[in-house]
């Protein structure tokens, strides 16, 4: 059986996304990505299940540190959400252009979001090019209630 690229490609990008800012800290060091691989697990505990690109720096941070927060944006947030999007050319500097609060567990929430997670890693899989994080939503903090920004209305693609 041959698998056909173009077909498999359209379709997985068919699969609704939400858009968010993942934020991780370790020592001094603030960073955080766009990620959109994410749904919630579990009602109990309260549980999200992340992808994460292997060899991202992200990576190694959530894996040292075990935690990492999730900030959710309104859908009038691409822009916000596109200084998470683009690559960079240190750690960090993302943050300079999004003003955050750590929170309970010394992680990153951004101030004008619609909220956050803060997460313990309760689990992953390392399979192909990104790494499945499952963690433990252990602080949440709601800044306000809104239409939470989607992937496909923004015109961007990732996955497929």
């Amino acid at each position: 059986m041959t698998l056909d690229l173009e077909a498999k490609k359209t379709l997985l990008r068919k699969i609704p996304h939400g858009l968010f800012i993942c934020g991780v800290a370790e020592g001094d060091v603030v960073n955080g990505f766009t990620a959109s691989w994410v749904t919630q697990g579990s009602f109990e505990p309260p549980l999200v299940v992340m992808a994460v690109k292997a060899d991202s720096t992200s990576n190694g941070m959530i894996q040292r540190t075990g935690r990492f927060s999730l900030n959710v944006l309104a859908s009038d947030q691409k822009d916000l959400a596109a200084v998470f999007f683009k690559p960079q050319a240190a750690v960090g500097g993302r943050f300079e252009a999004a003003p955050y609060e750590l929170g309970p567990l010394g992680l990153p929430i951004l101030n004008d979001g619609l909220g956050g997670v803060e997460c313990e890693l309760v689990g992953q899989l390392a399979h192909g090019d990104h790494t499945v994080f499952i963690g433990e939503v252990k602080s949440s903090v709601l800044h306000r209630d809104a239409p939470a920004l989607e992937l496909g209305p923004t015109g961007w693609q990732y996955g497929g």
